[in-house]
């Protein structure tokens, strides 16, 4: 199916990922005539992702940034799209964490005292611990979390604006954009603005290069694992995520070297060392993939217009909590664009604009 284009859009949102699928749902309920240009021959991280959403992590159980904002907010946003797309995306699935030792126990347990932990801490009883996970100190469950199917989001989402002549599978280079009074023209369509959502390919973008991007690699299995019921996902040091049936995903490694597309043998050397002390059922590998985040500096998202051309914007550095991030930053950069509200100094690129002018 091709799409008839139109001679004008609103805005021109470069790449299909979690990104810029967000932010294209934000700028088209609110009324904008968007057209997204995806080139589906590159390689996404999206694509590959896990999409868990968890709102405690790191081996000191740390509260997530905003999780109290953009966790509610993420799982209204992908319940709406469920229901308009008729796909099921948002998947609600509690996380077991085992103790490794007493002295972790301890240490969690005491951590639950914070009132911003407990929230999010469901005390486990031992009926509830998975049955295929080695737990001799047994372990706590977080609630408010689970994953959200990206390819189904993402197939879906294109296939809604596709219909609506608002999608395009194309290659976009940065060179063919021809900046005219207060608008911006791609292949004889003129656009008001054009935000690039293309995660680690915006490190080749000559209008952003100069951003502090620090992409990080990581690689996930998929494996068959043996008497493995219920949903729960589990995580200690990987997480081991059900998707259906025997099949799970485990993941991931990080890597900020050797930044490609490729998979490797170490990276499933190291994964499988860590899930085998987890289990205590056989599995069976059926498949590995590698995907680059788009991280930050400051790990936090990068939302702004260029200081040179305010017909051009990005949305990026979403890294590894890209499915809570998106939906609430796509929210507040689809208010500034329209309604001209303020973003939030902790994602307004202007906090980098001294490395531009440098």
């Amino acid at each position: 199916m091709t799409a008839n284009l139109d001679s004008f859009y609103d805005y021109l949102i470069v790449g299909q990922g979690i990104a810029g699928t967000s932010l294209a749902w934000h700028l088209h309920n609110s009324g904008k005539k968007v057209l997204l240009v995806n080139d589906l021959s590159l390689p996404s991280s999206s694509k590959v992702a896990a999409g868990i959403f968890n709102p405690l992590t790191g081996k000191k159980l740390v509260k997530t940034w905003l999780a109290g904002d953009i966790f509610p907010y993420a799982q209204n946003f992908y319940s709406g799209l469920e229901k308009k797309l008729d796909a099921e995306i948002l998947h609600e699935a509690s996380i077991f964490r085992p103790f490794r030792s007493i002295e972790e126990q301890n240490s969690y347990l005491s951590r639950t005292s914070d009132p911003g932990i407990s929230t999010y801490i469901q005390y486990t009883k031992l009926e509830i611990i998975p049955e295929h996970v080695h737990t001799p100190y047994g372990g706590m469950e977080v609630i408010q979390s689970g994953w959200v199917d990206l390819p189904v989001l993402l197939d879906k989402s294109r296939e809604y604006f596709l219909e609506n002549n608002q999608y395009l599978d194309s290659p976009f280079a940065a060179d063919d954009l021809i900046f005219s009074g207060e608008h911006v023209i791609w292949k004889n369509i003129t656009f008001d603005k054009v935000i690039l959502c293309q995660g680690y390919l915006a490190k080749d973008n000559k209008y952003f290069r100069w951003l502090p991007f620090t992409p990080v690699k990581g690689e996930i299995l998929e494996v068959e694992i043996e008497k493995i019921t219920g949903s729960q996902i589990v995580n200690q040091g990987i997480f081991i995520l059900p998707v259906t049936g025997s099949t799970c995903r485990i993941g991931a490694t990080y890597s900020w070297e050797n930044l490609n597309w490729d998979v490797t043998e170490s990276a499933r050397e190291e994964l499988e060392e860590k899930l085998k002390p987890i289990l205590k059922v056989p599995y069976t590998i059926t498949g590995q993939s590698a995907g680059i985040r788009p991280s930050s500096h400051d790990r936090r998202p990068l939302l702004g217009i260029h200081p040179d051309h305010p017909q051009l914007g990005i949305f990026n550095g979403l890294g590894t909590k890209g499915v809570t991030l998106a939906p609430f930053f796509a929210n507040q950069f689809s208010e500034y664009l329209v309604e001209h509200k303020e973003l939030s100094d902790a994602v307004n690129i202007k906090r980098y604009f001294s490395l531009y002018f440098r």
